[in-house]
């Protein structure tokens, strides 16, 4: 199977790219597969939280150029449908993921690889983790929403900087731009660290960490007026959740709080 997930007790989805052999380069079946697994988790109550990764030495390389080859020698009309038909909706729903989303990223991530790992909330990488712009080595736009995502974590000029001259971000780099949200001592480290953090959000209040997100959208790309309106409406939602009267309660009780995602 090109996607797996595994669901743990502490209630966290973890989604394998799985094909170790081409480095999870994304072939249509794979992008099919990993689209319809997240609209699946997205819309799981008992998924508290998602962690991304991939099988074997990397992380994921992006399109898989030999299929896309293929592609442009049938003289296509439309060549790159699959930005419309695959990359939006998996962007898309990363990005909206109404509970925290975790990537393990272990070696390279490469363009719409790369553009997947920073639209997770963390990215967790080791001393071989890279990232790769590669969309303009190829003649390509960016896509897989990295026009949105990029400049958000490393500002406007960097983002430039790295689509339009596509060199190499070596993990220490990356983890100094904000690119990766930690960095561990070995490779070997990066999943389990990756998997305790997930587990810690799972254990969190899924459905406000889920409204914090919606807020942070709003507010990167719209008025002050619009932010408002946003965080009230998020307020309102997050202050009807047991999980806001129960921690409420314990916080005056001088208690540890326990959350149950609704």
């Amino acid at each position: 199977m090109d996607v797996l997930v595994e669901r743990t007790e502490t209630g966290v989805a973890i989604v394998t790219l799985n094909r170790p052999e081409a480095l999870n380069s994304l072939t249509d079946s794979l992008k099919v597969a990993l689209r319809d697994t997240l609209e699946q988790l997205g819309a799981d109550d008992s998924v508290r939280a998602v962690l991304l990764t991939g099988a074997g030495r990397a992380f994921c390389a992006g399109q898989d150029l030999r299929e896309h080859a293929a592609s442009l020698a049938t003289g296509s009309e439309a060549p790159l449908s699959t930005v419309t038909e695959h990359y939006n909706p998996i962007a898309t729903l990363l990005a909206g993921m109404p509970k925290p989303v975790v990537a393990a990223v272990r070696g390279m991530a490469a363009g719409a690889g790369a553009s997947l790992a920073l639209l997770a909330d963390f990215r967790v990488g080791g001393p071989k983790t890279a990232f790769l712009m590669a969309f303009a080595n190829v003649g390509l736009a960016g896509d897989t929403g990295i026009s949105w995502s990029l400049p958000r974590i490393v500002g406007h000029a960097k983002a430039v900087e790295l689509l339009l001259l596509a060199e190499p971000v070596d993990a220490r780099t990356a983890f100094g731009l904000g690119m990766l949200t930690r960095l561990t001592d070995t490779d070997e480290d990066v999943l389990p660290a990756a998997r305790e953090l997930a587990d810690r959000l799972a254990a969190g209040p899924t459905v406000a960490y889920g409204q914090i997100k919606r807020e942070l959208a709003a507010g990167g790309s719209g008025s002050l007026a619009d932010a408002l309106a946003v965080e009230a409406a998020a307020q309102n939602l997050s202050g009807a959740t047991e999980d806001h009267r129960n921690a409420t309660a314990a916080f005056v009780q001088k208690q540890r709080p326990v959350f149950k995602g609704a």
